[in-house]
């Protein structure tokens, strides 16, 4: 089987969300994705006509995510006609997702070179304004077992023991560690900064942050638990309690993200470099009721295909889908702490839905570089249980 190589990886700074929106909100999606690809062309110099196809994350495809924003948007930034373009949808997954299948489309040979990532401006496109049945519709949502995803959150934390304090205590570590990361510059390989909108770094962080500060906030989803305890309790769960506030939650806010892949032929022949490889990648699904545990089931077929074992992988940057899912993940694999999300995570940056995943790819690939090591996993959570992972390796 053929390698599929990273070549490169670029993203925008994470914005939050306020009452006016973010600093992206007079933009259209398109807009944040064009400096994406400028930024791939200018690093690379090569010619978009080489490229077979963009897959894009996308979580919420409609108004100016909708209509294939992938091809809409490779051609809106001066693009090849012939460049092909396809939207991937797995919730919060969705944009490693589109990075899997970019890889697997050159490992098999049906491609030569991809561009995968994502986008998603939450400030315009609000999560859930797709209306889905799996959380609109009373008689799915009931067939499916729908959970609000902070209540999955807080029933991993009951049920393996999180308390309150030590969700604050993770939360306060991510905002340290992401603030440290940007005051010594460790995001800014791959960091296209916007100077015109004002936004050169994730706006998210709050470097002066103290543990005082997350135990003074209120729980986050009592209103949801009292929504959701009839059901709950029909199913025999009653154990849960409210545990995750604001703070030990991650904020949605707006994002992108692309990632330039090719075949190692490909990276020959067009002068192409060869950063990492994707080595495996795989998707899988758990209880959606307990839906925030389905990567660890994706990274454990992901080691078992590699032929690997936990104790082989240097970094592993998962996403922060609330503190209690970060800590589960990192007792099920026995990670050390400066192993995990060492840069932080979505916690204090926030979680751009489908442009995650290549932001997670680009924070690690550049954190493998700067420390020398080999081997990171990359996984994801998303709704209705199901989870992603991929492996990457330096040579």
């Amino acid at each position: 089987m053929r390698q599929a190589c990273i070549v490169d990886a670029v993203r925008l700074p994470r914005a939050k969300i306020g009452k006016s929106g973010s600093v992206y909100s007079e933009q259209r999606p398109v807009d944040m994705l064009k400096p994406l690809f400028d930024a791939l062309t200018t690093r690379q110099s090569f010619d978009t006509a080489l490229v077979d196809d963009v897959m894009l994350g996308c979580n919420t495809q409609i108004d100016g995510q909708g209509a294939n924003i992938a091809k809409t948007a490779a051609l809106y930034a001066g693009w090849s006609d012939s460049v092909s373009g396809a939207t991937i949808n797995r919730f919060c997954c969705s944009g490693l997702d589109a990075i899997n299948i970019a890889a697997s489309k050159i490992m098999s040979g049906m491609n030569d070179i991809m561009v995968a990532g994502g986008v998603e401006q939450i400030s315009q496109v609000s999560m859930f304004k797709d209306n889905g049945d799996w959380f609109s519709y009373p008689k799915v949502m009931q067939a499916t077992r729908f959970m609000h995803m902070g209540l999955s959150a807080d029933l991993i934390a009951c049920l393996q023991g999180f308390d309150r304090q030590q969700l604050d205590d993770y939360a306060l570590r991510s905002h340290q560690r992401a603030a440290l990361a940007a005051e010594h510059h460790y995001f800014s390989n791959s960091l296209i900064p916007l100077e015109k909108e004002g936004i050169t770094i994730d706006n998210g962080i709050r470097p002066s942050a103290d543990i005082t500060v997350f135990n003074a906030l209120p729980t986050a989803f009592d209103d949801a638990l009292a929504k959701a305890r009839p059901m709950l309790e029909a199913g025999g769960i009653k154990v849960l309690e409210c545990r995750h506030s604001a703070g030990s939650s991650p904020a949605l806010v707006d994002g992108a993200s692309l990632v330039l892949m090719a075949s190692v032929q490909a990276c020959s022949e067009h002068q192409l470099p060869v950063r990492a490889r994707v080595i495996q990648a795989s998707d899988a699904s758990a209880d959606p009721v307990i839906m925030l545990t389905g990567h660890i089931k994706a990274t454990e077929k992901l080691l078992a295909s590699a032929g690997l074992t936990a104790d082989d992988i240097d970094l592993w940057e998962i996403n922060e889908s609330f503190a209690a899912s970060v800590l589960n993940y990192q007792r099920h694999f026995a990670i050390a702490d400066n192993q995990l999300n060492v840069n932080g995570g979505a916690i204090a940056m926030g979680h751009p839905l489908g442009a995650t995943g290549g932001i997670l790819l680009s924070t690690v690939l550049d954190e493998l570089e700067r420390q020398q090591l080999k081997r990171a996993v990359i996984a994801i959570p998303g709704g209705a249980g199901v989870g992603v992972a991929t492996l990457i390796e330096r040579e």
